[in-house]
């Protein structure tokens, strides 16, 4: 898919797409899980974080209500819209409309990057992820939420982990199978990859 069109399909998916439990965190407890879960894998405030593929902001806005740095870049001028709203009056965030897969920003800048359900939608995974490493400090952790979805969408855990692996970086995996995260109960393959440098 082309950036182009990939632009076009998330501005569409734009109005409705926080109504998912995992992706607007409207529920408080869903919320509380998924800070619980990212805080314990993120270094100690201030650090920079690149929210990519940042959707309507609720990561961005989550991380700097945490006191993080937080950049986001989205393709979907639609989705970034709405992280403006969302993210409007906090501290230390910038939003960006641009493609994932490369983006125009500071290499050996970024404490963490954090990419949600992203990876998969990549037309080069192995590539992409080249491109993300780049983007970090010496000792930065690269944080990957993925999964292989119930409609045979998405990335398996293994794959992941092996393009990591290609990268010369370690790969910490932990399966999200606690329905906590995602607002029910769940049968296909959730996961999250952590990853530092070797």
């Amino acid at each position: 898919m082309s950036a182009e069109s990939a632009a076009t399909r998330w501005d569409a998916e734009a109005e409705t797409f926080d109504e998912a439990a995992d992706h607007g965190l409207l529920d408080p407890e869903v919320r509380a899980a998924w800070r619980a879960l990212l805080l314990h894998h993120l270094p100690a405030p201030p650090g920079r974080i690149l929210d990519l593929g940042c959707g309507t902001g609720t990561l961005t806005a989550l991380l700097a209500d945490e006191g993080y740095r937080v950049d986001g870049v989205d393709c979907s001028p639609e989705m970034i819209r709405l992280a403006e709203t969302k993210t409007a009056g906090l501290v230390g965030v910038t939003l960006l409309v641009a493609d994932a897969f490369d983006p125009p920003v500071e290499h050996d800048a970024y404490d963490v990057v954090l990419c949600r359900h992203l990876l998969w939608a990549m037309p080069d995974p192995g590539t992409a992820l080249r491109n993300w490493t780049q983007l970090l400090t010496a000792d930065g952790v690269l944080l990957l939420v993925e999964g292989r979805w119930s409609n045979d969408v998405g990335l398996s855990a293994e794959q992941v982990v092996a393009f990591i692996q290609a990268t010369s970086r370690a790969a910490e995996l932990t399966r999200l199978t606690d329905p906590i995260y995602w607002g029910r109960a769940i049968t296909d393959d959730r996961y999250l990859v952590v990853s530092l440098a070797s």
